[in-house]
């Protein structure tokens, strides 16, 4: 599978139309349909864009090592590379926001947690 192809297969994989991958990243449907049948070449800039979009393991991307089971980015490797683009960001209040959370308790997190499932319970309730 090329670089194109496996494109093709992560679009599926994630159930997207061509349309809504190409607006994820910048592209139109036209694009995307023409990556996919190789009358495009991918560019640097476009695997960056995808990988940073779906926390797509890079390395698959270029050249498909570890198969369709190293697709994705392993969960703490999406952490790290969220918390770098924090890190990048002129959002300071972002930054403030996540500092603070990063410095509570963990008995702070086990409280907010609990709000989650009852606001969760809550909407459920609602809908019925």
């Amino acid at each position: 599978m090329n670089k194109n192809e496996r494109i093709k297969y992560l679009r599926e994989v994630l159930k997207l139309s061509q349309e809504a991958f190409g607006k994820s990243i910048g592209l139109t449907k036209s694009s995307i349909s023409n990556i996919e049948k190789g009358t495009r070449n991918v560019t640097d800039k476009h695997i960056k864009l995808i990988c940073n979009e779906f926390k797509v393991n890079e390395e698959w991307l270029r050249t498909g090592a570890g198969g369709p089971d190293n697709m994705f980015l392993p969960n703490d490797a999406a952490l790290l590379m969220n918390m770098g683009k924090l890190a990048d960001s002129d959002n300071r209040f972002k930054k403030f926001c996540v500092e603070t959370l990063m410095n509570a308790p963990d008995e702070f997190f086990d409280y907010i947690y609990k709000e989650f499932l009852k606001f969760e319970e809550n909407e459920k309730k609602e809908k019925e």
